[in-house]
């Protein structure tokens, strides 16, 4: 069994990734750091996780920890990944990789020299069997040549505390759901964008972007995003080929325990396709599990996750230029 370590008490591992991991036949929540200690030992009591520590540096001192789960805010994702990698951690990092791409591109050099060691950027949409179903038929050419993708990502948030709402460690509508809409559209292109275009509309107070649209050019097709943390909460994505079409209703967020719904057009008949309930990120966690146990390439390597970075830097710079980009 992988004993995981858990780098900070986050929503996203408190809620998601120590329940996924407790439900994994691979992996064992072992311990958890906080730079609060009695935030650390509050919640290894709450989950029965083994070990408390109230430092990261600890957590990464244990010689029983084998893997991590880094979800600490964005400016620290490079660093502290880098530090267990060089404490001889295997890695498991929240999206984005970085601040930038060549923040991801260090990490990723780091790596190559740690090679014996699995890292990966947590997209944990993409193990949702959702996905895999959409790819298959995408990739098959069952709906003909992709032409455009839409997508849309939202949330209503105006805490000034929040780390989504700070510009200077990397929050904003782009860093922090507009990964996403970059990922499923370099995913489903099965390509990088050759040109890019980006509007941003930024908050007077927090300086982050509240709105951003993208559009990216493809060789055979148009992928365009909208992602916002101040407007009506919502999700959705369209995929359109010359020959059918998909809708996914929860593409990020599926539910765990609630089967999710797509639509595929081909001709005149629309199928209904419903995806029995999972854990997506029980599942993540599983492969990248297996990955180490049984010293295989991870699912994504770090190449995707510095490409996908580097994408986003682009749809900035073009915000800010007002113009299209070239790759």
């Amino acid at each position: 069994m992988i004993r995981w370590g858990i780098l900070s008490t986050a929503c996203i591992a408190r809620e998601h990734i120590i329940p996924a991991i407790r439900a994994s036949s691979r992996g064992v929540a072992y311990a958890v750091a906080s730079r609060r200690e009695e935030k650390a030992t509050a919640l290894a009591a709450e989950l029965g996780i083994k070990r408390a520590y109230g430092s990261y540096e600890a957590l990464l001192s244990d010689p029983d920890v084998d893997a991590v789960y880094n979800p600490l805010p964005n400016h620290l994702h490079v660093e502290w990944s880098q530090r267990a990698l060089v404490a001889g951690k295997h890695v498991l990092c929240e999206k984005p990789i970085g601040m930038n791409a060549e923040d991801a591109r260090r990490l990723r050099d780091l790596a190559v020299r740690h090679g014996h060691l699995k890292i990966m950027e947590a997209f944990m949409y993409r193990f949702h069997p959702q996905w895999r179903w959409v790819a298959s038929i995408v990739h098959s050419g069952k709906l003909g040549s992709l032409r455009s993708v839409y997508s849309a990502f939202a949330y209503n948030n105006v805490d000034p505390s929040n780390i989504r709402n700070q510009a200077d460690i990397g929050g904003g509508a782009l860093m922090d759901i507009g990964c996403y809409n970059i990922s499923l559209s370099r995913l489903l292109f099965n390509a990088e964008p050759s040109k890019i275009f980006g509007r941003m509309e930024l908050d007077p107070v927090f300086g982050t972007d509240r709105l951003t649209t993208g559009h990216l050019a493809f060789q055979t097709g148009l992928a365009t995003f909208t992602c916002a943390t101040q407007l009506d909460r919502y999700q959705c994505v369209y995929i359109f080929g010359d020959r059918g079409s998909i809708k996914i209703d929860i593409p990020f967020n599926a539910p765990r325990g609630e089967a999710v719904h797509l639509w595929y057009q081909h001709g005149s008949t629309v199928d209904t396709i419903t995806i029995d309930p999972v854990d997506q990120y029980t599942i993540q966690v599983d492969a990248f599990a297996r990955s180490i146990q049984l010293d295989t390439p991870v699912p994504y390597p770090l190449d995707d996750a510095v490409a996908n970075m580097h994408v986003i830097d682009i749809v900035r710079e073009s915000a800010l230029t007002g113009s299209w980009v070239s790759l």
